[in-house]
């Protein structure tokens, strides 16, 4: 008898839904640094929950600490496609995990994006938000690249993950501490 298949539901996720924490290489010491929705003292909750609320870059290993102030969207670039190492959306600075293939550039902003990357890319039964159900076509997983859907391309994407948790260190936290 056969294994059940592992089998992964797309939860609908977005890449808005991986931005409040990104992991980023710290441009003064290159060690692993955060990027973070910044405390801010306006009760403005309309800019505080959205994705152009300010942000704060702190690496905790150098302290290295920059501010970005939220007000201007069109400052926001996200990293399109895989011909290039990804940046943070706000400082566009080269996040922490990313790695290069044959086939382009895996990244992800955090951990629990990775994860995200890796549940899918393991599963052998994977299944789509149906259409009707939601008005958000275009998911997290719906927009990767057709080679890191490829089942061919399994073994090499899921080392490749592998290598980006690697950098981390086994037992260290991920803000370089």
């Amino acid at each position: 008898m056969s294994p059940a298949p592992v089998r992964f539901r797309d939860p609908r996720s977005t890449t808005y839904d991986f931005i409040g924490s990104v992991l980023v290489r710290c441009p003064r010491c290159e060690r692993p640094a955060h990027v973070r929705r910044a405390a801010h003292e306006e009760p403005d909750q309309a800019i505080r929950s959205a994705p152009f609320a300010p942000r704060r870059l702190v690496c905790g290993a150098c302290g290295l600490s920059r501010s970005w102030s939220g007000r201007s969207a069109r400052s926001v670039m996200f990293s399109a496609g895989t011909a290039a190492p990804a940046g943070d959306p706000y400082f566009r600075i080269p996040v922490w995990l990313r790695t290069e293939t044959r086939h382009g550039w895996l990244w992800a902003y955090n951990l629990e994006h990775l994860a995200c990357i890796r549940r899918f890319v393991a599963a052998s039964l994977r299944e789509r938000a149906p259409w009707y159900d939601t008005g958000q076509r275009m998911t997290l997983v719906a927009r990767l690249p057709v080679w890191i859907k490829s089942a061919k391309n399994r073994d090499e994407v899921l080392r490749a993950i592998g290598r980006m948790q690697a950098t981390l260190g086994p037992g260290r936290p991920p803000d370089g501490r």
